[in-house]
């Protein structure tokens, strides 16, 4: 039985790294898929390989209240409901302490990682109602035990960590859940890109495999099946919940180097 047999997901960041993993492990599940990205190459890829005949791509910033609006509305023209809206869409920049952190670096890290997910919920909400579905935030581990010089990224995460807690306990008498996933590290391209930025970056790799207890930096799959579980029907009576899909990063943060010191989700 496909867990996501005639359900519709509103996915937005979903054609890249954690976000295209999604879509795929989605598509294979039964879904019929919205995917909004800011990015058009990153579109025709992803296109390529999910094929047009259950998804359809929409040109959209997730920080901004009118492209929100227009992507939800031609989701459900299309396919005339939504059952999951996945707030995926993230930045992860700058690398830096906050004292050096600009005010536009800050405001736009708060526009698309938290504003995102209030316009997402904000036209979306009365769909979610209708089909009793349920709202997924990708979130990080990094919102619960902080990260040095990714201070504003940090405090973005821990938002979206409040948030989903407190909308599950708005949205629970209408019957949609609210969860979120925090990974730790996860091999994306923009991790590849971010680690090339490091002080040490030949050593990053080993530091990477190595903050995570099972031994291991994973790729997006991972996180993309907890996700699958997360909206699906088997995690039925599961709302409010922060999942850490961390391979146990957690349970002992292990600080190799002055270096190479930091880890990230993205």
């Amino acid at each position: 039985m496909l867990l996501l047999a005639d359900k519709v997901v509103f996915l937005t960041g979903g054609t890249e790294g954690i976000g295209f993993e999604c879509a795929k492990v989605y598509q294979q599940a039964g879904a019929r898929l919205c995917i909004v990205s800011n990015d058009p190459r990153s579109i025709s890829r992803a296109s390529l390989e999910l094929g047009e005949q259950t998804t359809e791509f929409v040109l959209a910033d997730v920080s901004r209240s009118r492209d929100v609006k227009h992507a939800i509305a031609h989701c459900l023209t299309v396919f005339g409901q939504i059952d999951v809206i996945h707030n995926n869409a993230g930045i992860s920049s700058p690398s830096k302490a906050l004292h050096e952190t600009s005010e536009e670096e800050w405001r736009k890290l708060f526009e698309v990682n938290v504003g995102g997910i209030y316009n997402t919920t904000f036209h979306g909400i009365d769909a979610l109602k209708k089909t009793g579905g349920n709202i997924l935030n990708t979130g990080s581990l990094v919102g619960e035990i902080g990260q040095e010089i990714h201070a504003a990224y940090t405090a973005t995460k821990g938002a979206v960590n409040a948030l989903t807690k407190s909308m599950a306990l708005d949205y629970a008498p209408f019957g949609i859940r609210v969860n979120a996933v925090a990974p730790a590290g996860v091999i994306t391209p923009l991790l590849r890109s971010w680690s090339r930025q490091q002080p040490d970056p030949e050593s990053v790799e080993d530091y990477l495999n190595h903050i995570h207890a099972l031994g291991y930096c994973p790729e997006g799959d991972v996180i993309a099946d907890a996700c699958l579980f997360l909206i699906s029907n088997m995690a039925r009576f599961i709302t409010g919940c922060i999942l850490p899909v961390s391979g146990g990063a957690e349970l002992g943060y292990k600080k190799l180097s002055s270096k190479q010191n930091h880890f990230h989700d993205l």
